[in-house]
């Protein structure tokens, strides 16, 4: 896993734009199709859940900066997620940006209503060809962020730069990736030295290169072995 899993520095990485609610996206009549892999349901997806102010956040960023749109590529239980790659058309038509190919998520996590615990035990590995250019993230929902981080740490350990991401739903407070100074102190000062030995040797990076809500999921949790014990019993059940 380690061999393709990377967090990069988060450099003041703004923050996800998030088109629409979840229970908006979530009880459409067509999302569930459209997550399974219909096209034609996520095109009518899509187009009914888009935010007109999101998308003038995003022309607002590429006033001086071009990146090209790179849906993630997502195995679901079901099929392969066609929102991502639709949505990044969608994008692409109304602010004149291409849609990049060829970097792909190689194993299937099944995150969809799992469990915190179960997405940070099986992370979303990526691989493929990586351009020197510029990139900007495109998924369908966010939840803990780990697998655009997963993809910003791919691509960026590979030369290239992510400048931003965006997903069709999520919670608000999701939005956040980039670690506070603040959140990283408490996780450290709660679970102590020995629980990010551990997680380095497990994933390949320090607790500075979690997403924010990573970060405070964990530290909700009652000690670092109850962290440790919920990870290893995800991987093996």
């Amino acid at each position: 896993m380690k061999t393709f899993l990377r967090r990069t520095a988060w450099n003041d990485f703004p923050d996800v734009i998030i088109h629409a609610e979840e229970s908006v996206v979530k009880k459409h009549y067509l999302y569930e199709a459209a997550k399974a892999g219909d096209k034609g349901a996520a095109f009518v997806l899509t187009f009914e859940t888009t935010s007109k102010e999101a998308i003038d956040k995003m022309r607002e960023r590429f006033a001086e900066v071009r990146p090209h749109l790179l849906p993630v590529h997502a195995l679901e239980s079901t099929g392969v997620n066609a929102i991502p790659q639709v949505l990044a058309n969608f994008l692409s038509r109304w602010l004149k940006l291409p849609v990049a190919a060829g970097i792909i998520q190689i194993n299937r996590v099944t995150h969809t209503a799992a469990s915190g615990y179960h997405r940070l035990a099986f992370p979303a590995l990526f691989d493929g060809i990586v351009k020197e250019q510029e990139y900007f993230l495109v998924d369908d929902f966010i939840g803990q962020g780990g697998t655009l981080a997963n993809l910003k740490g791919y691509i960026e350990s590979q030369g290239a730069r992510v400048v931003g991401a965006t997903a069709l739903t999520g919670k608000a407070y999701s939005a956040k990736l980039t670690l506070s100074a603040e959140t990283l102190k408490a996780l450290r000062e709660k679970h102590g030295k020995e629980l990010e030995i551990w997680w380095y040797d497990a994933f390949g990076f320090g607790f500075e290169r979690l997403t924010e809500s990573e970060a405070r999921y964990l530290i909700r949790s009652d000690n670092a072995y109850a962290i440790t014990e919920r990870i290893v019993a995800a991987r093996t059940s």
